[in-house]
């Protein structure tokens, strides 16, 4: 299966969620930064993982952009899934879980995006957190994000 992973990364917590999950797959992955991305031809591979850090509840406008210029059924017969990293409102300060109820997280609406272009969602949206808005990456993730990448397509999303 040829896979490509498009992400963007402020602080590098998502660059490296998005090379653990290049790792945990099978088959031909390529892995691109957002702005590296825009000329790819998406129709030649099986599936597209799209990654981004969540700001107030979204994804980072590269990632809103890349997802907005691709043409309308440009993902059809082809599977799609979403992560993000995003700092988890259940272990941090009032003020935290009140904007992330408020908000939300950005794969979910990736997610909704790709498969309004017409994408077969393969897994759920997924999200690794971070420990602080520059992170580091809380600990066990990458891992997490390797397994999580094994079951895509494997189940129903």
């Amino acid at each position: 299966m040829a896979t490509l992973i498009v992400y963007d990364s402020a602080y590098g917590n998502t660059e490296k969620i998005s090379k653990a999950i290049a790792d945990g797959l099978a088959g031909q992955t390529t892995v691109l930064r957002v702005n590296e991305a825009n000329s790819v031809d998406v129709k030649t591979f099986d599936l597209l993982i799209v990654g981004s850090p969540t700001y107030g509840g979204r994804a980072t406008p590269a990632i809103k952009r890349f997802i907005d210029h691709l043409p309308a059924n440009a993902l059809n017969n082809i599977n799609v899934s979403a992560f993000d990293t995003r700092i988890s409102g259940k272990d941090k300060g009032f003020g935290i879980k009140i904007i992330t109820n408020i908000f939300g997280y950005a794969a979910g609406r990736i997610a909704k995006e790709l498969e309004g272009k017409g994408g077969k969602l393969a897994a759920s949206p997924e999200g690794f957190i971070v420990e602080g808005k520059e992170g580091p990456l809380k600990q066990g993730e990458l891992e997490r994000a390797a397994d999580w990448a094994k079951h895509i397509g494997q189940k129903d999303a």
